[in-house]
């Protein structure tokens, strides 16, 4: 689900520790009590993805391990 910025002045937004320092392509996240959001890092105030917190549980359980 696409997520308007304008609702989301007060949470604190963090990347990947596999981000590298010089920037790049890279995603951003921010996770509060019932929702995560994802957003481009090049593009702070774009669109951004809304998962439930329950989803991406899912998601991240299952990408980290087709990452191995």
């Amino acid at each position: 689900m696409v997520h308007s910025p304008a609702q989301d002045t007060q949470l604190r937004w963090f990347k990947s520790t596999y981000s590298g320092p010089d920037g790049g392509d890279c995603i951003e996240v921010a996770v509060d009590t019932t929702r995560v959001l994802v957003r481009d890092s090049k593009d702070a105030h774009g669109p951004r993805l809304r998962f439930s917190s329950a989803s991406w549980t899912v998601f991240t359980s299952y990408a980290g391990q087709a990452e191995g």
